[in-house]
């Protein structure tokens, strides 16, 4: 039976990864969690230099999921490249790591840095704000994201996937920039744009006032972004959006992505990635499946 899937030259030996931010830099996890059963390990988002995050309180829970406001809060990629790349490198696991930036440059700088490191795959967050631009998010026009992904491209040494904000009006005009850009996959959905309001305290309950909203509420929209994003381009998905257990990890996949990354989950059951490695296996079994490469997209 073969688990793996090749993702731009890449082989990750299941599709079960961790989604950016959910899980750190895999350290803190990897007392309940056996990094080597992964497929990769996404990093949380990396900047050129280390980001305070927002003020706090930054995260609310809500039906369905939570809202969180964290800012991107990381030390920086030379506390990264010194810390936390010699401990992934330890497992038997691919390291994808998280680039955030508030400037084309800020992206080129972290991207120029991981070049000579024995990374696999680069995401690229581009839900980040372009201070440059007014503050709009980088992948809510598509000539910035095309533009962005042109402008990786030129200098990274490692495939890169962009990850794509469902905050936008058409999926398929965002992940078809990124294609024209030459971006070698996509990931989808990153979170939602919420706000939730404490009656009591008559006040936000988040300091930032909106937060990204994510858990199990918005799987039946990552699945219609995967599914219309894989008829619009010809590169690799990766989906993600409120995976629970394998059948929601399944269910990503039969839309047309090729490997998922597990998020949420992970604050409520950290077991959950490893269980949903074997959920698929088990489902390969119960359908008598040969290859996980035959459902990827098996629903048109």
């Amino acid at each position: 039976m073969n688990t793996k899937v090749t993702i731009a030259g890449v082989t990750f030996n299941n599709p079960v990864m961790t989604a950016s931010g959910t899980f750190g830099s895999g350290e803190e996890f990897s007392e309940f969690v056996d990094l080597n059963q992964l497929g990769a390990v996404v990093t949380k988002g990396v900047a050129n230099i280390p980001w305070p995050g927002n003020p706090t309180p930054r995260i609310a829970e809500v039906h369905g999921g939570m809202l969180n406001a964290i800012g991107l809060q990381n030390p920086g990629i030379d506390v990264f490249i010194e810390r936390d790349i010699p401990f992934l490198k330890q497992f038997d696991t691919k390291i994808v790591v998280n680039v955030c930036g508030k400037s084309t440059e800020d992206y080129i700088e972290v991207v120029q840095k991981l070049a000579d490191q024995p990374v696999d795959m680069l995401e690229i967050n581009i839900s980040c704000p372009n201070v440059k631009e007014g503050g709009i998010a980088f992948g809510q026009d598509p000539k910035a994201v095309e533009a962005i992904t042109r402008e990786v491209k030129k200098y990274a040494a490692q495939p890169v996937c962009m990850k794509l904000s469902p905050n936008v009006t058409d999926i398929k005009v965002m992940a078809k920039a990124a294609e024209a850009g030459g971006a070698d996959a996509v990931s989808l959905i990153n979170t939602l744009t919420g706000m939730k309001i404490d009656v009591h305290k008559r006040t936000f309950a988040i300091a930032n006032k909106t937060g990204g909203m994510s858990g199990p509420a918005v799987h039946p929209i990552a699945v219609r972004m995967v599914y219309e994003t894989a008829g619009a381009v010809n590169i690799p998905i990766i989906g993600m959006g409120g995976i629970q257990n394998a059948e929601d990890a399944i269910e990503l996949m039969l839309a047309g992505a090729s490997a998922v990354m597990v998020g949420t989950v992970n604050f409520t059951n950290p077991l959950a990635t490893m269980e949903i490695a074997k959920g698929i296996e088990d489902y390969m079994k119960m359908y008598n499946i040969e290859d996980i490469n035959e459902i990827i997209g098996a629903v048109r």
